[in-house]
């Protein structure tokens, strides 16, 4: 610990920790962290000459500096001066998992709190073993609220970031058949995704749940803390509906004083869920209604998260950042429903299934042929694989999909573009355009 805590007050003194040597310009800590395709440890003399105030490096034979720190791990001192700051801080810290909707449902969070505080929140989805401890390190003394998304597709990955974040409050977004290679099984998920429940219950405060979900309310001990809401479950302390017809999801909720009604830039009604978990937490830190539906109202989606484009004469939902059989699923019965012409799917493989792949993407495969929607694109090997009811237009990569698209074949068309980030859709957004 005396490492850590000297580590501690060079940052305090900096208060900048960074892991990219090209950054090394403005001082601050460099942290040799090693990667599949680098190692810091290339580096550190070339960060120090750049400007670094100090290094911290696990290679044993690079030259002695006083200005450079040798340790048996870069990441594990990393991860234990993350929890030293963390157990300095005197803030409240909210902890966002779940298998779908966890980074929206941050984002929405972070901009309701924002009408009343200062937040600090995971950018994009930094929610690893790596981005979490950076995330806490860059927690500043204004800050008044920490909103840390936290990511896994093992099991005791969140049980392992909770011991570092230490969260007081914590919110899983649902739990789904997602990451299966890496969990086993639906019930390795829901036992994952639990840890953070089970660290709350042991040494947090509470979780803020959806007493709607039979799943959620299953996993949460009896003796937590709950502040909850729902669509379905008419007890919850707060509720809410969907009264929109169209593309953007226009929600109704039962606040406190009565009901408001806050049109959002999000679509699909299964963000109706992700937006009432954001305004619950606002309720229960004090944010008034009226901020709660400004902050969601002014929250626009980006990174190929349900995002709405208007590219030449055609709508575009572009929701290519991820995918499992819960997500695609519902992104694709919204889609069916949005009353629209000329409908276009195109649709990416779902990674990381395992043995249940091939069933799930079959399952996928007869959601669509029900639709109604016959201009429908496949692209990856997984979708190769499925036996459709009728020819299909099938590609094994999207620069073959690219490749065969005449130009302006999907001018006019209202499409939905859904898949795994690894199938890399979004080049099909660029083409577009």
């Amino acid at each position: 610990m005396e490492l850590i805590e000297q580590l501690y007050h060079i940052y305090r003194k900096y208060n900048r920790i960074f892991t990219d040597s090209r950054q090394s310009a403005a001082g601050g800590i460099f942290f040799a962290l090693k990667g599949d395709n680098f190692n810091g440890n290339d580096f550190v003399l070339e960060a120090l000459k750049n400007g670094a105030e100090y290094a911290v490096s696990d290679n044993e034979n690079l030259p002695s500096d006083d200005r450079l720190f040798k340790v048996g791990d870069v990441l594990q001192t990393l991860q234990l001066l993350a929890n030293y700051h963390r157990r300095q801080l005197k803030i409240p810290v909210l902890a966002v998992t779940g298998t779908n909707g966890k980074t929206t449902t941050k984002e929405l969070i972070t901009a309701t709190l924002s009408e009343k505080y200062n937040v600090l929140s995971t950018k994009g989805n930094f929610n690893n073993h790596i981005g979490v401890p950076l995330t806490l390190l860059s927690i500043k003394p204004e800050h008044e609220i920490a909103v840390i998304e936290m990511g896994a597709n093992h099991p005791g990955e969140i049980k392992f970031l909770c011991n570092i974040a230490e969260p007081d409050f914590g919110i899983i977004t649902n739990v789904g058949r997602a990451h299966l290679e890496g969990f086993g099984s639906f019930e390795g998920v829901k036992k994952t995704k639990g840890e953070l429940y089970e660290y709350i219950s042991r040494k947090g405060k509470g979780i803020f749940i959806n007493s709607g979900n039979e799943h959620l309310m299953a996993m949460a001990p009896g003796d937590i803390e709950k502040f909850t809401y729902s669509v379905t479950d008419h007890s919850a302390q707060l509720i809410g509906e969907s009264v929109n017809d169209d593309l953007k999801l226009v929600c109704k909720i039962l606040f406190p004083r009565g009901w408001l009604y806050v049109k959002t830039n999000l679509t699909g009604n299964y963000n109706l869920e992700n937006v009432l978990a954001a305004s619950r937490i606002g309720i229960f830190f004090g944010v008034d209604p009226l901020d709660i539906q400004r902050g969601i109202e002014k929250y626009v989606p980006s990174n190929n998260r349900s995002q709405i484009l208007n590219i030449g004469h055609s709508t575009i939902i572009v929701d290519c950042y991820n995918a499992n059989p819960s997500s695609m699923e519902a992104s694709i019965r919204n889609f069916i429903q949005v009353e629209r012409q000329n409908k276009t799917l195109i649709l990416g493989d779902m990674l990381e299934l395992g043995a249940d792949s091939e069933r799930e993407h079959q399952k996928i495969a007869d959601v669509v042929a029900g639709s109604g929607i016959d201009d429908v694109y496949w692209v990856g090997t997984h979708f190769m694989k499925v036996n459709f009811q009728h020819e299909a237009k099938r590609f094994e990569t999207v620069d073959n999909l690219l490749a065969a698209l005449p130009l302006g074949m999907l001018e006019n068309r209202f499409i939905l573009i859904k898949g795994s980030r690894g199938i890399r859709l979004e080049k099909i957004v660029d083409w577009l355009k």
